[in-house]
């Protein structure tokens, strides 16, 4: 069984008061990033049941989805998805719980007053998963329930594959406590983390982009040609429940923070000042083996982090990237497309509901034409 885990935060960056997985990129169904990862997950349990009926079993069990949410945005989630049913999911199977909170403080070390009588605070970062799924007893629930691994995501992607059987099947075939999806690197000051090691045969970690010397993020590794350190961390993760267990004992005792400069509402207007972060990559040097595993950043990394208007990571430069990417499975599977705009703007979509990763669809698309943009579903 997998749980799934997507790390939620507010869409003020987006222009939006709403958590920021309720947000419709603007793709021809409409559907929120929640919902095509809701529809992924009905996709994959639908695939994993024809195969093991097949196979002479009984079907499969139903994937546990664990959504970490924030004293700002736990309300409006719930509601979220009680209004919408659930995306056809079974309520029982989706479990909400809080990240935790610090106070800010100013850069002169003081604690920032929101009110006069109260210390202004911001969600932990997602690295606040562990400590919020030991305080909540979830690691407890997901032992009760079986579940031996444990597939972790940001919400902010739009191609993310909820709950992937490739990657199960690599990270299990590995044997190992830690995994992580990487695409490579861009551009040598492309504003990602990278994957390192910490001296010989030290642990793999993530080093923030802010954190890496120019230098060293240039660097050539002289016997592939490529970068170095060309591993981008784009919060793809598996762990195994057991070091999960691990991870949240040893941060409590050791934890690690991170300071993010942001400007922070207080009784004196907005106030620059510092935000305290853990971030999910944090666990990785408690891992005694870790393994990565590279896919093409086209097929499964589309960022919504910036309003349109911005220079990157835009809801419509995700909804193109997820066009795209459809466009190409059509495409393979025989389809035709026309369009009234240039191809490289517009495309189709497919419902999670459909495909999962472009299989199946030669009887939907063989032979038949679709006029872009549109949805293609059942």
């Amino acid at each position: 069984m997998f749980s799934c885990h997507g790390t939620l935060i507010q869409g003020t960056r987006l222009g939006s008061s709403d958590p920021k997985g309720c947000v419709n990129i603007g793709l021809p169904s409409g559907k929120s990033l929640f919902q095509l990862q809701a529809e992924r997950i009905l996709c994959v349990q639908r695939l994993a049941a024809q195969v093991t009926s097949e196979g002479g079993g009984s079907g499969s069990a139903a994937i546990h989805w664990y959504i970490m949410t924030s004293p700002f945005t736990d309300d409006a989630t719930r509601k979220y998805f009680e209004g919408h049913k659930y995306f056809g999911l079974e309520s029982d199977q989706v479990t909400f719980f809080q990240q935790g909170t610090i106070p800010c403080v100013s850069k002169d070390g003081r604690f920032i007053m929101e009110t006069p009588y109260k210390v202004a605070k911001a969600p932990d970062g997602n690295g606040g998963v562990y400590s919020a799924l030991k305080s909540s007893k979830l690691l407890e629930d997901m032992a009760t329930r079986g579940i031996k691994y444990i597939d972790c995501y940001g919400v902010d992607n739009a191609l993310v594959r909820v709950a992937d059987p490739t990657f199960l099947g690599y990270f299990i075939d590995k044997g190992v406590s830690a995994g992580a999806k990487v695409v490579r690197k861009a551009y040598p000051q492309e504003k990602v983390g990278v994957f390192v090691r910490r001296g010989k045969g030290g642990p793999l970690t993530v080093v923030e982009y802010s954190e890496l010397d120019p230098s060293l993020a240039s660097a050539i590794n002289q016997e592939t040609g490529r970068l170095r350190f060309c591993w981008s961390n784009v919060c793809l993760h598996m762990f195994t429940l057991d070091f999960l267990n691990q991870v949240a004992n040893g941060l409590e005792k050791d934890s690690v923070y991170h300071l993010a400069e942001k400007k922070i509402p207080s009784i004196h207007g907005q106030t620059v000042g510092f935000k305290l972060e853990q971030f999910i990559f944090d666990a990785f040097p408690y891992a005694p083996s870790t393994a990565l595993f590279e896919v093409l950043r086209e097929e499964e990394f589309a960022p919504v982090k910036n309003a349109n208007g911005s220079n990157f990571d835009t809801p419509d430069s995700a909804r193109l990237l997820v066009l795209r990417l459809h466009t190409r499975w059509v495409i393979a599977a025989g389809g035709f497309l026309t369009h009234s705009v240039p191809l490289y703007a517009t495309g189709v979509e497919v419902s999670p509901l459909c495909s999962y990763a472009g299989e199946n669809l030669e009887a939907i698309c063989r032979g038949r034409t679709f006029h872009a943009p549109c949805e293609i579903g059942f």
